[in-house]
């Protein structure tokens, strides 16, 4: 299958959950459950992961599926995987809970470590936006049609950070007050993989996450903002991996809009990050 029909077919199994998911959204009481690392858990999260595993597989029966809900497959299996599917059915639970509509369906294509793939989707907004990394193409599609999006490039001083509405540390804090020192600094804080999607679509500049992460949250949204220009790197400057090991936990990382700023050189001088 080419990447373009197996794109929009992720597409089409994106908005398919998203649909279940609200269904349980609008119900008066959501049941949470806890799960092992005591993370929570829906009946949404387990319906939308039924619906994209099934459907994954009838769409392309030959790539297996790796899904947060699924993680008991183990690394002696899925290091086989050359390519494979890589799903987050409800990536922000937590936004889910507290309803503040900041949550997303991620679906990403992974080959050779690599996202080449990615959809992410949106269902209380009903807003898609899907990535392409080898032909370089992003979009987002609303009601309002599709639109081709890019990450901007700084005209100024100015700059948009966003983060995390659960996550700080005092590493945030010092490079923070370090990205002060050179820019006019606005915040957005924001759940779920809507972080990665600001930055692909040109409303904000930067991200750091130094807070723990695993590979289904980031991998869809990883593509989608590769493919729109930008970049999401480990703290060595190295494109984040994935299945390269028995966890899945990501290190430490950045995203970033304007490849012509030395962020590297701004991270290096914050002072957790000193050698």
């Amino acid at each position: 299958m080419q990447k373009g029909a197996l794109l929009e077919g992720m597409a089409k199994i994106a908005r398919q959950a998203g649909a279940a998911i609200l269904e349980v959204y609008d119900q008066a009481d959501i049941s949470v459950e806890s799960k092992a690392d005591d993370s929570p858990l829906t009946a949404a999260d387990l319906a939308a992961h039924n619906i994209i595993v099934a459907a994954l597989a009838e769409l392309a029966p030959d790539i297996p599926v790796l899904s947060e809900e699924s993680d008991e497959i183990s690394f002696a299996e899925r290091s086989t995987w050359p390519t494979y599917f890589l799903v987050d059915p409800l990536d922000g639970t937590k936004e889910f809970i507290s309803r503040n509509g900041e949550f997303t369906v991620n679906i990403a294509l992974i080959k050779h470590h690599k996202p080449v793939l990615g959809v992410v989707y949106v269902p209380v907004q009903d807003k898609l936006y899907l990535g392409n990394v080898e032909t370089q193409e992003a979009r987002r599609e609303t009601v309002d049609g599709s639109k081709p999006i890019r990450v901007r490039h700084l005209i100024d001083q100015n700059i948009t950070v966003v983060a995390s509405r659960r996550h700080g540390s005092d590493a945030l804090v010092s490079l923070m007050e370090t990205l002060g020192q050179r820019f006019e600094v606005a915040t957005e804080n924001v759940g779920s993989s809507l972080k990665f999607c600001l930055i692909a679509e040109g409303k904000a500049d930067f991200y750091p996450r130094f807070a723990p992460t695993s590979e289904w949250d980031t991998g869809a949204a990883q593509a989608l903002v590769v493919a729109a220009g930008g970049q999401v790197v480990n703290l060595d400057f190295e494109p984040l991996n994935y299945n390269t090991k028995e966890n899945i936990l990501n290190p430490h990382f950045v995203v970033f809009a304007d490849p012509g700023v030395d962020w590297q050189a701004i991270i290096s001088q914050s002072k957790p990050f000193e050698s």
